[in-house]
């Protein structure tokens, strides 16, 4: 027997002819195993009530009842989690329990007046349109054999939990044993202690009793003197502090008449103040608004270069075409004077891109120019007023060091002094936020600086990229006017083969652009047979030699474009230098 699940839930139990109850019932499922015959798997539902002993139900689910059960009801599920999904519903009704408007209630219902008999266990959902029931199962009561052996396993488990707590009970008295015998040893030995230590308190009570009775009497002695001394000191110190007290009244009434003036001198510097920080207010208001003009301006410079790395990327692209068709006119020497013209045709369109570039960095840089001179007056206007401001401050400073003696005279003239300080010391913050402000304007100006020479440094490079392609594209137009002057007439065994020159002519080249992959060379009109292909060998090698490109041509840069589309003849047939190998943007490695 194998217990799956035992709780106290609250059940609403009905009986005809009665009012419905609510009582705390034990529910219990077991599941049994056999398997002496045949292996079996029965699950035992069991109600019992812990107040009363003869309270059982029972009701016994085979695989064959849970099929027919299954049908009847409309269950979807197996006999295997058959189990583990009554044992949720019924934990949904133990949490919702305590509720007053519990979701998930278990009813217990009996056609008989009092609970005897067979009697019907349902799970049922409650909720504001209906009462659904999820499960529904007839239970019936325990026999006087099964009260018995349900009696029999109650009192074994009281037995054993009797013995349980005996031991316990025992272990209990012996430890408490131990703990009292500890404790009365400790209590002795602590009252032992607590007379010696009331024998030495009293003792020294009594001494330090007599110490302070004498040492009292010489200090009252003492005060006394003190105070005969002290009444003499005070009447000379009183006689010399009105004598120096009018002398210093005196000083001060000629004091207080030069304080007046200096005051008077004050509020004119203050309004003078006032009034160059109005200036100075309107000049920061007229240069944040020159700020940002400029930022937009930086704006209209950053969308120009995102559209110059555009042309850049399409002028790339053209140059890698010119390319590909320099490629098709070394194969097809007949289409050569149109492919030409339209390579002069894209060379002119690339000349006036580039006269157009040129010609907005020199815009761009003309308006960099203006914008530091702006960014100069800005700062020279800044330091005269730092130079002000640091004069006004000494001579504050001057001030307050004469007022700090005659403060206990002048309250009303220091509440003044305190107001221009702190008016000052706003004018200082001001200052001071416009010279951060300047110094992120210079920084934004550094930084648009910065992207003038990026922007300028790719110029350059892509007018090397042109000029070395322009050389090249000059150099394959010598090579090809050499080819028509100078057309040599047909070796005997290119006539002998005939098979041959309709393969070399029917070669097509495929070209793959910025892929990175290398030029396949297809048959197009005829079948060359392994023995043609041999003779072709001698005579490509012939003509690469005749009409070959110089090897600095081949040689890897950094700064280049490949060119894919080149027999692979003419990479066997260049000698290798001894530079070491560097990755070229001409020529496929």
């Amino acid at each position: 027997m194998e217990e799956l699940f035992s709780k106290v839930l609250q059940v609403y139990v009905r009986c005809r002819d009665s009012e419905e109850r609510r009582t705390n019932i034990r529910v219990t499922i077991e599941l049994q195993q056999t398997t002496s015959p045949v292996h079996k798997r029965d699950l035992l539902v069991k109600l019992t009530d812990d107040k009363d002993p003869y309270f059982l139900f029972n009701l016994f689910v085979s695989e064959e009842d849970f099929q027919s059960l299954k049908v009847q009801q409309g269950l979807l599920i197996d006999f295997a989690s058959f189990p583990q999904k009554f044992i949720d519903l019924l934990n949904l009704c133990y949490a919702e329990q305590e509720s007053d408007n519990p979701r998930f209630l278990l009813q217990l219902s009996c056609q008989s007046p009092v609970l005897e008999g067979p009697a019907n266990f349902s799970v049922v959902e409650t909720n504001a349109f209906k009462h659904l029931n999820h499960l529904f199962l007839r239970l019936a009561q325990g026999s006087d054999k099964d009260v018995k052996d349900y009696l029999a396993v109650c009192l074994s488990s009281l037995k054993a939990e009797k013995q349980a707590l005996e031991m316990k009970l025992k272990k209990t008295e012996d430890d408490l044993s131990r703990q009292l015998s500890y404790a009365q040893q400790t209590l002795t030995e602590k009252t032992k202690e607590l007379d010696k230590l009331r024998s030495e308190w009293t003792s020294q009570s009594s001494g330090l009793s007599s110490r302070h009775t004498q040492e009292l009497q010489s200090e009252r002695e003492k005060a006394q003197e003190l105070q005969s001394r002290l009444q003499q000191q005070t009447e000379q110190l009183r006689h010399e502090l009105e004598s120096a007290h009018k002398q210093s009244s005196q000083q001060l009434h000629g004091k207080l008449t030069e304080l007046e003036t200096s005051c008077r001198e004050l509020t004119e510097r203050k309004y003078k103040n006032e009034s160059v920080i109005r200036d100075l207010k309107i000049k920061l208001v007229g240069a944040e608004e020159e700020c940002q003009r400029s930022k937009q301006q930086v704006l209209s410079l950053r969308r120009e270069n995102s559209t110059l790395d555009t042309e850049v990327h399409e002028k790339e692209r053209l140059v890698s075409q010119l390319q590909m068709r320099v490629a098709v006119l070394e194969q097809e020497v007949k289409d050569k004077e149109q492919l030409m013209r339209r390579t002069k045709e894209v060379l002119d369109a690339t000349q006036q891109q580039k006269e157009s570039v040129e010609e907005n960095a020199e815009s761009k840089e003309h308006h960099i120019r203006k914008l530091e001179a702006t960014v100069k007056s800005l700062s020279e206007e800044l330091i005269k007023a730092n130079g002000i401001i640091k004069k006004l401050q000494g001579e504050v400073r001057g001030l307050v060091g004469k007022l700090k003696i005659k403060n206990t005279v002048t309250v009303s003239q220091e509440k003044v002094l305190q107001e221009t300080s702190e008016k000052l010391q706003n004018v200082e913050k001001h200052l001071q936020s416009a010279q951060q402000q300047l110094t992120t304007k210079d920084e934004q100006v550094s930084k648009l600086k910065e992207q003038l020479e990026t922007t300028v440094q790719k110029l350059n490079e892509s007018k090397e990229v042109l000029k070395t392609n322009e050389n090249v594209i000059s150099w394959l137009n010598k090579q090809l006017n050499e080819k028509q002057l100078t057309r040599k007439p047909v070796s005997p065994e290119t006539s002998e083969n005939p098979s041959v020159l309709s393969s070399t002519t029917g070669l097509k080249a495929q070209f793959y652009p910025h892929s990175g992959k290398p030029a396949v060379f297809s048959v197009g009109a005829v079948d060359v047979s392994p023995a043609d292909q041999r003779a072709v060998q001698p005579a490509n090698r012939h003509t690469v030699d005749s009409a070959g490109l110089d090897s600095k041509y081949f040689e890897r840069r950094e700064d280049s474009i490949p060119i894919y589309g080149l027999p692979s003849n003419l990479h066997r047939e260049i000698p290798q230098r001894t530079k070491p190998a560097v990755a070229s943007a001409y020529f496929s490695a």
